[in-house]
This record gives structure tokens, sequence and C-alpha cells, in this order.
């Protein structure tokens, strides 16, 4: 993969993110000094540690479509074809789909980011509403409900089984 796709697939994988709000990420929400990488995704400034910070490190040292007069200064991480354009989403979308599905890979992170923190962390920190965290982490407790449920009806039944 380039490292325009490793970022990419690194904001959807790690971070929950939306690739069509990847593909408006600019320069600005993105710093790159020799010391570290961070990225603002909602309101909190992330680091990058070492491997997730190569990808940007190598679009910052060498931008995609940066090859005409047209586009010497573009802010825009994922540059489009068009002088002063983005990436469209799609076209982002459709360069990793033989590895995974963007969509499926964002809402499995999501659930498992709901897991290990608390709800108003993640949504400030990702950008996300509280109320769209909320339910990601609804969905990705189902699971863990249904077995304490099942456990708690075998312990029932089993003590059941012992007083007769």
């Amino acid at each position: 993969m380039s490292p325009r796709d490793r970022a990419a697939a690194i904001l959807v994988l790690v971070f929950g993110q939306q690739v069509s709000d990847v593909v408006k990420l600019t320069w600005d929400h993105v710093q790159v000094t020799d010391e570290d990488v961070t990225i603002t995704l909602g309101t909190v400034e992330i680091a990058l540690t070492h491997p997730l910070d190569m990808p940007l490190r190598q679009l910052a040292a060498a931008p995609t479509h940066d090859q005409t007069a047209t586009r010497p200064n573009s802010s825009w991480v994922f540059r489009g074809g068009p002088p002063g354009r983005h990436l469209r989403a799609s076209s982002l979308t459709q360069r990793p789909s033989t590895a995974f599905s963007s969509r499926a890979a964002r809402l499995g992170t999501l659930h498992e980011l709901t897991k290990v923190a608390p709800v108003a962390i993640i949504a400030e920190a990702l950008g996300y509403s509280p109320i769209t965290i909320e339910r990601h982490a609804i969905d990705s407790s189902a699971n863990y409900a249904q077995y304490v449920g099942s456990v708690a009806r075998a312990q029932s039944q089993k003590g059941s089984s012992a007083e007769q």
C-alpha cells in the first residue's frame, strides 16, 4: 500500500474515522516534527507512535499529486487530482477494499473503543457525537449482556435441580 493508503487505513482502523472525514483533513490537523506526529480528529490532539506515524511522515515529505505548478502549496493531506481539491472519498474507499471494508472496519473499531474508554472521551477525541458513540457502546456490550444472562440462567437451573 502507498503511504496515502496506509495513512487512511490507520485513521479508519485505529481511530474509527469515516473516509468522508479522512479526505477532508488538512495539514492544519496534522503536525509533523522530528520528534512527534500529532493529529487532531475532534478537539483533542493525539500523538501517533511508531509505526503509526510513518505514513504521515512520508506524506509530509512527499505529498501525492504535487507534481505540477497548480498545487505546490495545497493544504490537503489527501490531495485529489483537480487543483485545490481533496481526494474523493469514493476513490479512497476503493483503494483498500481488497484488504478490508472501510465501513466494517470503522464500526468494529468504534465498538472496540467503547469497551476500553468512556463514551464522552471517545466522542471528544475522535470528533463524534456522544450519542453516536453511546449507540456503539450499547451495541458492543450486547453480546456481554447475553453472556451474563445465560450464565445467570444456567446457575439458576443448577440451583433448582439441586433442591429437587
